[in-house]
C-alpha cells in the first residue's frame, strides 16, 4: 500500500467521519478517479503533434495513453467525425494516489505565481477539474525534447455527494486551495 493512501486511511477517513458525522464508514468520501486529457487541436494537420502527446501524457501518468476521437463533425475547425484529436488517461487504485501526490506536492507549487487553486471549480457532485496551461511543469517531461507546448485538463472524480464533501476531502488530502 502506498504511503498516501495510508495516509488516508489512517487520518483523513477518521476527520471526515467526525467533521460530517457519518452513520457508516461507506459514506466517507474517497478519490475514484484521475483522468488526464489533453486536446490536439493541430493533429488534423500535424499527425506527429498527436504521437509526442501521447508519448509526454504517458510519462506524465505512468501508464499508456489512449487516443480520443471526434464525436461529430464540426466544419468550422475542419474536424470530421472519427478523427484523432486529443489523448487521455484514467487513473486508479495506486496509480491514482501516487500521481495525486506528485501533483499535490511537487507539480502545483512549481506554477509561476502560483497563489493556489480555484475553489469553485467543482461540479456540483464533489468532482474536482485543473486546468494546466502546460506540461513542462512535472519533472518527467524533459525540455528538450518537447517540440510544443500543451496544456491539459485533469479530473479528480471522487465518491463525495456533494461539492461541499468533496471539497473538505481535497483539502485534507493536501489540495493548495485559494481562500
Amino acid at each position: 500500500m502506498s504511503p498516501f493512501k495510508e495516509f488516508y486511511q489512517t487520518e483523513i477517513m477518521p476527520a471526515l467521519l467526525n467533521h460530517f458525522s457519518y452513520e457508516n464508514v461507506m459514506q466517507i468520501p474517497k478519490l475514484d478517479k484521475i483522468t488526464l486529457n489533453i486536446g490536439v487541436g493541430e493533429a488534423i494537420q500535424n499527425p506527429n503533434a498527436l504521437e509526442d502527446a501521447v508519448e509526454e501524457l504517458s510519462l506524465i501518468a505512468g501508464q499508456r495513453a489512449i487516443i480520443t476521437h471526434a464525436k461529430k463533425s464540426v466544419s468550422a475547425f475542419k474536424v470530421r467525425e472519427g478523427m484523432a484529436i486529443g489523448c487521455k488517461v484514467t487513473l486508479r487504485r495506486e496509480r491514482m494516489y501516487e500521481f495525486y501526490n506528485r501533483l499535490v506536492n511537487v507539480v502545483l507549487p512549481q506554477i509561476r505565481d502560483f497563489r493556489g487553486v480555484s475553489p469553485d471549480a467543482f461540479d456540483g457532485r464533489g468532482n474536482y477539474s485543473i486546468g494546466l496551461t502546460e506540461q513542462l511543469i512535472f519533472p518527467e517531461i524533459d525540455y528538450d525534447r518537447v517540440n510544443d507546448i500543451r496544456g491539459m485538463n485533469i479530473t479528480v472524480v471522487t465518491t463525495a455527494p456533494t461539492d461541499e464533501e468533496g471539497r473538505e476531502l481535497l483539502k485534507l488530502l493536501g489540495m493548495p486551495f485559494r481562500e
